[in-house]
């Protein structure tokens, strides 16, 4: 697995596993949403400084954010978000 998809699952990974929302992790590490959003979808390349407090956000050691997954881990395993039910709005 490339380096930049290995990082990518991992943070989501941990994320998801500590029920933790992008919102969250990314108001504890002090970055932005969308800047950890287009991490979790590799098109964003981190400094070692953002890496850094993203595992301390995520409570990890930053090597953590670089580990294989195993042959029986699934990557598409990984819960997507729950839809929100849309509120119905009133003619007239």
């Amino acid at each position: 697995m490339k380096p930049r998809a290995l990082l990518a699952w991992n943070v989501r990974r941990i994320r998801i596993k500590r029920g933790m929302s992008q919102e969250r992790l990314a108001r504890t590490a002090g970055i932005d949403r969308s800047y950890l959003a287009g991490l979790e979808r590799q098109s964003k390349n981190p400094t070692i400084d953002i890496l850094d407090r993203i595992s301390e956000g995520l409570g990890v050691h930053p090597s953590d954010l670089f580990v294989e997954p195993s042959s029986c881990a699934s990557i598409l395993k990984i819960s997507p978000r729950p839809k929100r039910p849309r509120l119905l709005r009133k003619n007239g």
